[in-house]
């Protein structure tokens, strides 16, 4: 089992951002707004290159780690029986999960868990910010894919262990 912190939002390349018919331009009034807002924030907590001019841009969209198209950030595997059996009571529970009140998908992070006699692992994408799951490799049994709030937290608190605030 394996689980990814993903960047959910991929800011518009060097290219995109510098001119042309699909370019995005931010009023230099705004990208002054959103500067000096950022520079409040923890270093770190923010990709690098995500707000434009504060610094260098996240590579090409070729040279990075990716899960389901999602740029890798941080990845770890788990070891720990106790934190695989709460990935598992997370996913593993219709309780966990309600009808979806959007179909967007920003995922945050990625589950990866192998399953016994598939070659495959069951891949799922979790967007908090959506309250979304998407998964891969297998049919969800749920039939519904939003997140309640207590599986919010759940995968939040997940997170926090492995991670430990990275």
């Amino acid at each position: 089992m394996t689980v990814y912190r993903l960047q959910n939002f991929e800011p518009p390349t060097q290219a995109q951002a510098q001119g042309g018919p699909n370019a995005w331009q931010i009023p230099p009034v705004i990208q002054q707004w959103i500067q000096t807002g950022a520079s409040l924030l923890p270093p770190g907590l923010l990709p690098p290159g995500l707000i434009p001019g504060t610094g260098p841009s996240p590579g090409t969209a070729t040279d990075v780690p990716r899960f389901h198209g999602f740029r890798v950030l941080d990845y770890q595997p788990v070891e720990d029986s106790a934190l695989k059996a709460e990935i598992v009571n997370v996913f593993g529970s219709k309780s966990s999960f309600q009808s979806s009140a959007s179909s967007c998908m920003f995922a945050e992070f990625g589950f990866a868990i192998a399953q016994p006699n598939v070659p495959n692992p069951a891949d799922i994408l979790v967007s908090l910010s959506c309250e979304h799951v998407q998964s891969y490799n297998f049919a969800w049994p749920y039939g519904q894919d939003g997140l309640t709030p207590e599986a919010s937290k759940k995968i939040v608190a997940i997170a926090l262990r492995l991670f430990q605030g990275r």
